[in-house]
């Protein structure tokens, strides 16, 4: 092989992100304690753990809202942990939040539309309402586009924060409990619409309680308690882990037909 060669098998190979030994306290409690993690270009990964294991924390910490007390986190080969919010979107960094807070009196396209003046650095505001149009379309709510955001349904409001995610031209999409509240059969029309985006190139951190969603959707899962990773690996191999199964899963888990 050629020096050539084997540079480009490297880069090939690269991480598009790395997370080394981040760490947060929040007063005495300690939410990260030394997690670290890569992720890979194209992947589907579930992020899952208890509630106060640290999730949130580390998504917050990832787009800039909040900054580490230790470690660090590489995007591209670019540190990152220190950047502003807005610069960290605009690297390729898109989220969506828990708990969804359109623009109660914009419409569904201008609230698609700031994001993509705000993440994806459109210049003007036709381009970025040509942006949102194009992401309206593609998570199906182009006839509520001038629809005001409070007056949407919550499956609805859940595909805006996908939308806007999208505007801002993400590489990498942190989904923080994007399916929270939803039927089963609006569950499934959102994992085919997650599976669509990862279709497009952009890699998925999927943060979810929902483990019949994890296991369609991820074929990696990496798993936090107290704050601390505690497994990463397969579907199969993270389910079967006894930390895993004592700290989150509980002895009666059962996988379903669902998770095959």
């Amino acid at each position: 092989m050629t020096k050539q060669h084997s540079s480009e098998k490297l880069v090939a190979m690269a991480p598009l992100m790395s997370i080394d030994g981040v760490q947060k306290r929040f007063g005495g409690v300690t939410a990260l304690r030394d997690v670290s993690f890569e992720l890979m270009a194209g992947q589907i990964v579930g992020l899952i753990g208890p509630n106060g294991a640290g999730k949130t924390t580390l998504v917050n910490i990832i787009t800039g809202v909040e900054r580490p007390d230790g470690g660090a986190i590489v995007f591209q080969d670019r540190r990152i942990d220190r950047m502003s919010s807005y610069r960290i979107t605009r690297l390729g960094i898109g989220r969506t939040f828990q708990i969804v807070h359109p623009f109660p009196r914009m419409s569904v396209l201008e609230n698609v539309a700031a994001a993509a003046m705000f993440g994806a650095g459109c210049r003007t505001i036709t381009a970025a309402k040509e942006r949102a149009a194009e992401c309206l379309e593609f998570t199906g709510l182009s006839p509520l586009a001038a629809t005001l955001a409070e007056h949407i349904t919550l499956p609805d409001r859940k595909r805006l924060e996908l939308a806007k995610g999208l505007a801002t031209d993400p590489k990498l999409l942190l989904l923080d409990e994007v399916n929270a509240g939803l039927t089963a059969t609006e569950i499934d029309r959102a994992l085919e619409l997650i599976q669509a985006i990862a279709a497009r190139g952009i890699t998925i951190l999927l943060i979810e309680h929902l483990m019949r969603m994890v296991l369609r959707a991820c074929s990696r899962i990496v798993v936090l308690h107290q704050g601390a990773l505690i497994a990463d690996g397969t579907p199969n191999a993270v389910i079967a882990d006894q930390k895993v199964i004592d700290a989150y899963l509980g002895p009666g888990f059962n996988r379903g037909p669902a998770a095959d």
